[in-house]
């Protein structure tokens, strides 16, 4: 018991987890309400919605392509910390969070690298 209290009390993994879950949660907060301002309420048609040639347009400017790329990297992060955390709290064994920590990086930079491509092709299309 005295070894599970000084992980937590001396910032162990657990503590830096919940940071960086915090942490990527705020930000998504300010680039969830980005997301939706520059999709949704900056455009002139009704209804607020974009045509296909209106979201080339905006993924080929390059602040919104470098807002939209850490938006993909920042949401992954906070899902695969999620998630972590709910697999965890499954009382696995130390060499399973490890194989499950391997998991989730290798899942989280697929995931980031096959959003780059969506999104480069997009903006390449601009």
């Amino acid at each position: 018991m005295a070894t599970t209290t000084e992980t937590r009390a001396g910032g162990g993994s657990r503590s830096r987890s919940w940071v960086w879950t915090a942490g990527t949660g705020v930000a998504l907060l300010v680039l969830l309400t980005i997301h939706m301002v520059a999709h949704h309420f900056v455009v002139e048609r009704i209804g607020g919605l974009r045509t296909y040639q209106d979201v080339l347009d905006y993924v080929g400017n390059p602040v919104m392509f470098v807002i939209e790329a850490l938006f993909l990297v920042v949401v992954t992060i906070h899902a695969m910390l999620g998630l972590r955390s709910v697999l965890f709290d499954f009382g696995l064994s130390d060499h399973t969070k490890r194989l499950a920590d391997r998991g989730l990086v290798v899942l989280g930079v697929l995931t980031v690298a096959y959003g780059f491509v969506l999104i480069g092709v997009l903006a390449s299309k601009a």
